[in-house]
């Protein structure tokens, strides 16, 4: 549980009236939104839509992946098989900690950055991602030395296992495949065999992330007096800086481009080792070849000055210029192509790229001399890429936009690509538009990049440095009502004017250092690394939404994307969702994230919700409940607040609308905890388990997926619903209806109950339409007798108890009735003897 850092100062805006001027929201968590974000406004309303809408996408993708690593965020709606721990992906995260560093409480981006450098199942260098250099630029805005000098022997490894796996002497420079670099199907992998991933190339993109990252490893040496380390760091940026600039700019085509570390042949055609795009192959000689990730060196400042032509190309429509672009490749190239397929960087409009290439002119235009763009044309582009955000008039983004279009048509994946978190926007207005540049100093420069037409813009509630920054500018004073002309506050005072925008550096007052704290509050209820406790059951389960999902650590309140449970379909008048900790934990407030789906719809939010707890004996009601609201309302969390109970299990109960039943998207139960955190462990008892570590009990299959699915799998006492990671069997793949999972024990064991805790991706692996439990007699398989399944039909993504007649075997076995032509699947089975 998150508290914004009180600032005493008030700010100088009314926050809920810009949240209340936009009506696309999903979540109406006001409350939320107006302690945690800087407010914006500007005459532009579809920028300042846009501004809102990435804050609301940023809740869709907040994740409490558990109580010791705490929050990170998501790049796709789901967890993808290629995605690390809660669906962390690093190729968008550089992007991501630039975003949520402007969350006023510190928190989140902390727990993030540390999450890629400490978390076991994080993948930081699955993909590029300049992980030094955004845990650098968190520092910049919420300063803790001893924080960010902690990580550091975490991100000098990181930088030289990059070394160990891609450093290549005789160039200065690093390898990188186009895949991995973020950009598949690209011009120049498409002239090798391998048109997904392209081959090793010395990138202009991924060479500027290591420099990045080679320097602020040495601005936090810098820092911890660690001077060997510093000055190690300076060596290796400034290389790779004079290699960037001498080995991967054209002067004849005046830009950085790839170059192939590897000799490539493709229909008879060679692309030859250490050659730039169009040095040779196919397109030998060709005038083209720019690709927009040529702009990533000034999103960083690498180049020095002389490089500025590159600039000419960005706002022409013959190049990178269009309606909802700009193109990820020049438009008259021999090799541009608009795909409606997946993950094709060959023309479609990235924002990943666009985020790129929009801090990249910001950052000419604030630091360099050139005659090719000015502010016009960042207003414009901003404006361009805010108006890309859209599908059907309403806020949006997927994963790439047709640029002449703007539909997202083959890249907006059901499930997976709605509101995708792949780039960036709030950073830009406040680092781009209005010009606030961080320092790690008190020092604060702001430069905006409006344009002259605009009569009014603000930006306020910033806390930068542990202080409030709001920067305003009235042109009559009466759009905000306030005094006319340009003004900085700092903590509501004022400390600069000016009668129009203008570059303007202020001293600010001496960084409030917000503490780290080690032992926060935890969320006790989530569970996503697959522990038997905390569980979750419910009253009755809707068989198209999930339990899982509730204790997921995540909250979106979209119909799709899905993230659910629903009590659509209930006989009964209230349903309830119980939480079982495994064990007493301290608890002190719950918050419930209630789904409304609208007038007319099956889910709405319930007419009341009571609290109990479990005393050992009986449920009782939670002394002294405070409730947030009379009435629970939709589309945001319900608090209940308490004094702290110490209870192993607590119960919800929610009493439906009339005509309609309830549904959350997350249950959370917080108290106060201390690290390490450690999950109850798992009762004794069940027979099915097997770590792998004994050779009974033991289980095979009549058939198992070529993906990893295996039946051990199934036994070894993790519960993962997800797709990754992976920890299940399925039978996907199978021609046969039906298929069994085999458990064999080491002699005759007594047995009377069985879990199936089944899978369902709601595609090739979905519930079986029926399954029977069934025993060996030494001659055949025999149905248990009076076996009762709760719930009746069997629910993915849950436990499906069945009982039976209390029976002795060796062996049985799970006989799965496959449901259409998917197949079915278990994350885990259990068997007790009762």
């Amino acid at each position: 549980m998150v508290s914004t850092t009180a600032l005493a100062e008030e700010p100088v805006l009314d926050a809920r009236k810009f949240l209340s001027a936009q009506d696309f929201w999903t979540n109406r968590d006001s409350d939320w939104f107006e302690n945690h974000i800087p407010i914006f406004d500007c005459p532009d309303s579809e920028i300042n839509t846009t501004y809102y809408y990435r804050w609301e996408l940023v809740t869709r993708h907040l994740v409490y992946g558990n109580p010791n690593s705490g929050y990170a965020f998501t790049e796709f709606s789901n967890r993808p098989f290629w995605s690390g721990a809660y669906g962390t992906i690093s190729c968008p995260a550089g992007h991501q900690i630039n975003e949520v560093r402007w969350l006023r409480n510190p928190r989140y981006v902390r727990d993030f950055v540390r999450f890629w450098m400490r978390h076991p199942g994080a993948q930081p260098r699955n993909y590029s991602f300049w992980a030094a250099d955004s845990t650098w630029a968190a520092h910049l805005v919420h300063p803790n030395d001893a924080f960010v000098i902690n990580l550091l022997p975490d991100l000098v490894n990181n930088y030289e296992k990059w070394e160990k796996r891609g450093w290549v002497d005789e160039k200065n420079l690093f390898w990188q495949l186009g895949h991995d670099d973020g950009m598949e199907f690209d011009i120049n992998s498409r002239q090798t065999n391998d048109i997904l991933r392209g081959g090793q190339s010395l990138r202009p993109s991924f060479n500027t992330y290591m420099w990045a990252d080679a320097r602020a490893i040495a601005n936090i040496s810098n820092l911890a007096e660690q001077k060997d380390i510093a000055n190690r760091f300076t060596e290796k940026a400034n290389r790779i800086k004079t290699a960037v600039e001498t080995n991967l700019w054209d002067p004849d085509r005046q830009f950085f481009f790839p170059m192939s570390q590897q000799e490539h042949s493709k229909d008879g055609h060679v692309v030859k080792k250490h050659t730039l795009t169009y040095q040779s192959g196919q397109f030998a000689g060709s005038p083209h070849g720019r690709e927009l990730h040529g702009y990533v060196p000034w999103a960083f400042n690498l180049p020095g000055p002389g490089f500025e032509n590159a600039w000419q190309f960005l706002m022409d429509d013959q190049f990178f210029k269009a309606e909802f672009g700009p193109t990820t490749v020049e438009r008259n190239d021999p090799l541009f192509m608009l795909s409606k397929g997946c993950c094709w960087w060959s023309g479609q409009s990235w924002p990943f790229a666009t985020t790129q290439t929009l801090k990249a002119m910001a950052n000419v235009l604030h630091f360099y001399q050139q005659k090719h763009v000015d502010r016009n044309d960042y207003t414009e582009l901003l404006r361009t890429y805010a108006m890309t955000h859209r599908k059907d008039g309403k806020p949006y983004i997927a994963e790439a936009a047709h640029p002449f279009t703007g539909s997202w048509e083959g890249h907006d994946m059901t499930n997976r690509s709605e509101h995708y978190f792949h780039s960036g926007f709030t950073d830009l207005i406040i680092t781009g538009l209005i010009g606030l540049q961080p320092s790690s100093g008190d020092e604060l420069t702001i430069d905006p990049l409006t344009p002259d037409s605009w009569d009014h813009f603000a930006l306020d509630r910033l806390n930068y440095r542990g202080h409030l920054i709001s920067v305003i500018w009235d042109r009559t004073g009466e759009h905000y009502g306030l005094a006319k002309g340009f003004r900085i506050l700092v903590n509501g005072k004022v400390e600069a004017t000016a009668d129009k925008p203008q570059k303007i550096t202020i001293t600010l007052p001496p960084a409030r250092i917000i503490p780290v704290d080690e032992n926060p509050p935890m969320n006790f209820a989530v569970n996503n690394d697959g522990d038997y406790f905390p569980r979750l059951t419910a009253s009755f389960v809707n068989p198209q939404s999930s339990l899982a999902m509730i204790s997921d650590g995540q909250f979106r309140y979209d119909i799709l994307p899905t993230n659910r449970w629903t009590s659509e379909g209930s006989p009964n008048a209230s349903d309830s969702i119980t939480v079982d900790f495994g064990t007493q934990r301290g608890i002190d407030t719950v918050k419930l994230y209630i789904i409304d789906d609208g007038d007319g719809t099956k889910v709405r939010a319930p007419e009341n919700i009571s609290l109990e707890h479990w005393d050992g004996k009986q449920w009782k009601a939670i002394p002294g409940a405070f409730h947030s609201t009379t009435s629970p309302a939709g589309r945001r969390p319900h608090i209940i607040t308490f004094p702290l109970v110490k209870t192993s299990r607590l119960r919800a109960i929610m009493t439906h609308s009339e005509e309609a039943r309830s549904g959350l998207t997350e249950f959370e139960a917080w108290g106060p905890g201390v690290k390490p955190y450690t999950p109850a462990p798992p009762p004794a008892g069940n027979l099915a388990f097997n770590a792998g570590d004994k050779p009974f009990p033991k289980i095979t299959a009549s058939f198992s997926d070529q993906y990893g699915g295996l039946p051990p799998r199934a036994i070894d006492g993790k519960i993962i619903f997800e797709a990754t990671p992976m920890n299940r069997w399925t039978s996907y793949g199978s021609k046969s209806p039906t298929d069994w999972l085999e458990l064999e024990f080491a002699k005759p064991t007594e047995i009377s109950r069985a879990v199936l805790h089944i899978y369902d991706d709601r595609g090739g692996v979905q519930a079986p339409k029926d399954y029977t439990l069934q025993g060996w007699n030494g001659d055949a398989w025999v149905d248990f007798t009076n076996q009762k399944k709760t719930p009746a039909v069997p629910t993915g993504n849950m436990s499906n108890v069945t009982t039976f007649d209390k029976v002795t075997v060796s062996k049985l076995r799970i006989l799965f009735t496959h449901q259409g032509g998917a197949r079915s699947g278990l994350t885990e089975w259990e068997v007790w003897k009762q």
